[in-house]
């Protein structure tokens, strides 16, 4: 895997994306970069009110995201690989699920002015799961800015992974079903994920068990 010195890993909410970054950033010896959605002001009365509170939700993680992402842009931070789980240009995938159409062209405006900020990975860990299993993993961590989520918004989110990875060609891909993985408690699915990654030779490929 060392020839990968900045991996994202991303999917819907109930993924597991935050486990498995933390996993591969110890596994890499990397900086770890991971989204704070307990600082966010604004994200348990979105869930609540999605309309009211789209835009201010979406614009503070805009933000914090472009700044957690700055200090990538230098290059002596690559002396260290860097893992993260999150990928910048995924903020509009969820602006698109969530604002109406003069809020999202505000957003677009704002998000176009920020985007480049963000080096490209060298490698995506697209993490899929049908709604029912992201549903049953949410309610069973039961954050507490998470128990308003509904299961037809997870549905909604994982059709749009869905669509948004099916057209993602900036970095290489690995798409991988992680309904039958448990990388935090079975060492052997993390293990078979990390020699899965080493053998990559495509730019998108796939990864199932079970």
């Amino acid at each position: 895997m060392n020839k990968f010195r900045y991996v994202v890993v991303e999917g819907p909410i109930g993924a597991g994306k935050t486990s498995l970054a933390q996993r591969l950033a110890a596994r890499l010896s990397a900086d770890l970069v991971l989204e704070q959605p307990e600082e966010n002001p604004f994200l348990s009365r979105f869930y609540q009110d999605m309309t009211r509170y789209a835009l201010p939700t979406q614009l503070f993680f805009l933000f914090q995201r472009a700044r957690m992402l700055e200090p990538l842009k230098q290059p002596d931070m690559f002396a260290r690989p860097a893992v993260s789980d999150f990928l910048l240009d995924k903020d509009l995938l969820f602006a698109r699920v969530t604002l109406s159409g003069d809020e999202f062209a505000l957003y677009q405006k704002i998000y176009d002015a920020l985007r480049l900020q963000a080096p490209a990975p060298d490698l995506v860990i697209y993490l899929q799961a049908q709604p029912a299993v992201l549903a049953e993993r949410v309610k069973r961590r039961a954050a507490g800015f998470e128990r308003g989520i509904t299961d037809e918004y997870l549905a909604l989110l994982a059709e749009s992974y869905a669509r948004f990875f099916y057209h993602y060609a900036a970095s290489p891909l690995l798409i991988v079903n992680s309904e039958n993985l448990n990388f935090v408690e079975r060492d052997s699915d993390f293990e078979l994920l990390v020699s899965r990654v080493r053998g990559m030779k495509g730019r998108r490929e796939f990864f199932s068990i079970g």
